[in-house]
């Protein structure tokens, strides 16, 4: 396809069914401060992980190209572990160009704080049964024993919850009172005994980018020794690689546009330069933005992407 040349100042793109990935363009934006990004939630069609691959691939492909027409992004962060496993190496043949991190959920990582060698995945059911996570299972099968357990209606649930007040934390008790406690209850209850002692579960891999927003649900249920691992930070400094390697990232606010005199202020500021898309309701978008990066709603407005 045909596209502007990107250059530094333009932005990156990033993408999840939902809201979810706003963990992971947190962790983008810590750790690329100078960046512009756009970040699409395609919640009109959300959640992914609960629909098949041809219908993930297909939105997959169909927002690939929106951000690059219409945005003219410089790199693009799948912020989904679902479109991960069904559309990743297809994108890549069809986008050669552009560069692309994906996300698969952090096994490799667990395995290098694990003591037990039991090591819990929770993850959407499309991301879990897939081809992709099924080799990558495969070639880690003698290091560690890995329980695996998919989350229905987990991911659909946090998104829901974004406009209700935070719960409080406390005991599992009180956390299970909320619809996300619920089904964090339900799905741990069913993996088994978690701990630091020997056969217990002592590592959970969040291999969903919604469920780091519950992990004070997560933590009252399997205590404060058990591990959490998620891929927020591993994605960042992947996307810092791909941009220094083809020449794009923006190392200073020197680069930046419309973020006052650079030269008498080092901070750049970031909201004027995060926007936000979705393709469904603007109102949970915002909440979320305000919620859990802190941005306003100016930020975010609602699109089509066919």
């Amino acid at each position: 396809m045909r596209s502007l040349m990107p250059l530094p100042s333009s932005p990156i793109g990033v993408f999840d069914s939902g809201v979810g990935g706003l963990s992971v363009l947190r962790a983008l934006r810590a750790a690329l401060p100078y960046e512009r990004f756009v970040y699409l939630a395609d919640s009109a069609n959300a959640p992914y992980g609960e629909r098949g691959d041809p219908y993930v691939g297909a939105r997959t492909h169909a927002i690939t190209q929106y951000l690059r027409e219409q945005h003219h992004i410089k790199a693009l962060v799948v912020a989904c572990n679902t479109a991960t496993a069904a559309a990743i190496h297809e994108v890549r043949a069809s986008h050669p160009d552009l560069p692309l991190v994906g996300l698969e959920p952090a096994v490799k990582p667990a395995l290098a704080v694990t003591r037990t060698g039991r090591v819990g995945v929770i993850g959407t059911r499309g991301t879990l049964t897939s081809s992709k996570f099924a080799k990558l299972l495969a070639s880690l099968e003698s290091q560690a024993d890995f329980v695996v357990q998919p989350c229905d209606g987990l991911a659909h649930a946090i998104e829901r919850s974004v406009n209700l007040p935070e719960p409080p934390a406390g005991n599992a008790v009180t956390v299970c009172a909320t619809e996300t406690g619920a089904l964090c209850e339900r799905y741990i209850r069913a993996m088994g005994d978690f701990g630091t002692a020997p056969g217990q579960i002592d590592t959970l891999v969040l291999g969903c980018t919604h469920y780091i927003f519950v992990a004070h649900e997560l933590r009252a249920l399997v205590g404060a020794g058990v591990q959490f691992i998620e891929t927020g930070e591993a994605v960042a400094r992947q996307t810092r690689r791909l941009l220094e390697a083809a020449g794009l990232l923006r190392a200073s606010a020197c680069t930046l546009v419309g973020t006052g005199d650079a030269g008498s202020d080092d901070t750049p500021s970031a909201a004027p330069d995060t926007l936000l898309l979705t393709t469904g309701p603007v109102d949970m978008l915002q909440a979320a933005a305000h919620r859990w990066l802190g941005l306003p709603a100016d930020c975010c407005a609602t699109v089509a992407v066919p």
